[in-house]
């Protein structure tokens, strides 16, 4: 192995995969090292069940991925790697307890026809929404993908105040600034559709009532009439492996089961990294980690006071716990086989119920009901376990990384080592009500609790699957800090990435390409 690269990178996350890749194909010479024993962070696939059942560990939906700048950039040079998406036509539902059911499809008039099942006001809504797309995006999608400089969003507003006029980048603005419940309710009239929309909301850590969240469940809903969801043939990890040999194909280096201790730096410029070994290896033209705010700071030590304060400061979300089961087939849904034919079925059946179970979770409480994110991939590809046979992955949202109680008062544990049964429990109690019979068909189960996904990956804090809160006092220009969306850090040719850094989570590598990007001129 090398000594000397000019860039280390670590972590092997697909952000940091995603920077290394780029500053490869621009000619350097590229060290990833990575604590775990397999790349890939949040993003990875394995057999946590039976043997033959591939089960995503935490991330699932490749959509952000499959149409990134990133991928646009490198998709055939992955694809050659071996990188494969599975289209998925009919991307989310939701069901709820009453027994009826929405969903978004790219098939015919489906979405239309389940909306105006419940209200034919809100279909014609949604429908409008849809018809209007095609001119907002460019806006949306613009900020999000901007650097996070006041000249750059100068240019962003300057170019939708030309698009828009006055009035409307004005309304634009107090979108951006609305909370889920706000638009849901402005815009939709049954509260199961705006429960629908309004799940979307949780996943990045936007319960109904939080400003600055509209934007995710407008976003989702379009984007998923418009182009369904892609997730990985044989599991998410087909990204990860590619973007691994492809590094190595360009000369580059991922080593795995490789701790670092510390950053090296000479004065306030980094040099290089120490690993637990005692090796070190020097980077003669940066440093970029790929870690949470409060892990960089355990590498580097003290910097300036109010980086330090900022880096300490960084707030989490609540946890999340995945429950992955082995299936002898997929749940008979209540509200019809339908559902069977969806990647998500959300369980979230009102936006007061999520409200009270995000609130529940910031106080440490084991919710009462907490939200299910029921993902059904084997629907579309059936390569992830034996034939005739199904995995579920079940994201049980929230769940406290720090147990104070439990809302319901059913039990006192505040260990995850005596909670994570229980809990468990509890949501496919919730899974068995809306599709009776699910347990009789479970061959096996797999829980991770919070503790667990932090161990695997530090950067998940808490069982954080978002890497920080994106509220709004920490995004855009302010995550993870103000002055530092682009990554920089105040110790010379020492960068940070990761969905800790502007645009945040979600599998598009946004952080680590623009990072990437801005390092090597292009």
């Amino acid at each position: 192995m090398a000594d000397s690269f000019d860039a280390v990178l670590i972590g092997a996350g697909h952000n940091t995969l995603a920077a290394a890749l780029h500053l490869a194909a621009k000619g350097w010479k590229v060290g990833v090292f990575e604590q775990a024993a397999t790349a890939g962070g949040a993003v990875k696939t394995g057999e946590y069940t039976l043997p033959g059942f591939r089960h995503d560990w935490a991330a699932m939906n490749l959509s952000l991925f499959a149409g990134s700048p990133f991928f646009k950039a490198y998709g055939a040079e992955l694809a050659r790697h071996g990188c494969e998406f599975v289209p998925v036509d009919r991307p989310f539902s939701s069901s709820f307890p009453d027994g009826t059911w929405a969903g978004v499809s790219t098939v015919g008039t489906e979405t239309q026809d389940a909306l105006r099942a419940l209200s034919p006001a809100d279909a014609q809504t949604f429908q409008d929404l849809t018809s209007r797309f095609g001119a907002e995006a460019p806006h949306l999608f613009g900020l999000l993908g901007s650097e996070m400089k006041i000249r750059a969003l100068a240019y962003f507003m300057f170019k939708t105040w030309r698009a828009k006029g006055l009035d409307g980048t004005l309304d634009l603005g107090r979108f951006l600034l609305s909370s889920p419940r706000a638009w849901l309710e402005e815009t939709f009239q049954h509260p199961h559709i705006r429960a629908l929309f309004g799940a979307w909301g949780m996943h990045l850590d936007f319960a109904p009532d939080v400003a600055g969240g509209a934007m995710f469940p407008y976003l989702e809903g379009m984007a998923g009439q418009a182009l369904g969801m892609a997730i990985g043939k044989g599991g998410a990890d087909t990204i990860v492996k590619a973007l691994v040999a492809a590094i190595t194909a360009r000369g580059g280096s991922v080593q795995t089961g490789t701790p670092v201790s510390r950053i090296l730096r000479e004065g306030n410029r980094a040099t290089g990294v120490e690993l637990a070994d005692g090796r070190r290896i020097m980077a003669t033209r940066a440093v970029i980690a790929g870690t949470a705010p409060r892990g960089l700071r355990k590498l580097t030590g003290d910097t300036t006071p109010a980086f330090d304060r900022a880096m300490d400061g960084f707030r989490h979300a609540p946890g999340t716990m995945m429950i992955h089961l082995a299936m002898d087939a997929l749940p008979d849904w209540r509200a019809g086989d339908q559902l069977k034919r969806f990647a998500y079925v959300h369980l979230a059946p009102s936006l007061d119920q999520m409200a009270r179970t995000y609130q529940q979770a910031q106080a440490g409480l084991l919710p009462d009901e907490p939200i299910l994110v029921v993902g059904q991939p084997t629907a579309f590809d059936p390569s992830r376990a034996p034939e005739g046979k199904h995995v579920l992955w079940v994201q049980v949202r929230m769940a406290p990384g720090t147990i104070t109680g439990d809302a319901k008062g059913e039990f006192s544990a505040t260990d995850w080592t005596q909670a994570a049964e229980p809990f468990a429990e509890r949501a496919l109690d919730i899974l068995e009500a809306h599709a009776p019979g699910t347990r009789a068909k479970i061959l096996a189960r797999r829980i991770v609790t919070p503790v667990e996904l932090e161990a695997d990956n530090p950067n998940l804090v808490g069982g954080d699957q978002v890497c920080g809160s994106h509220h709004l006092s920490q995004h855009f220009l302010f995550r993870p800090a103000r002055g530092h969306a682009d990554g920089s850090t105040p110790i010379a040719n020492l960068h940070l990435t990761g969905a800790a850094v502007w645009p945040g989570a979600g599998t598009g590598a946004g952080p680590g390409f623009l990072l990437a990007r801005k390092l090597a001129g292009t």
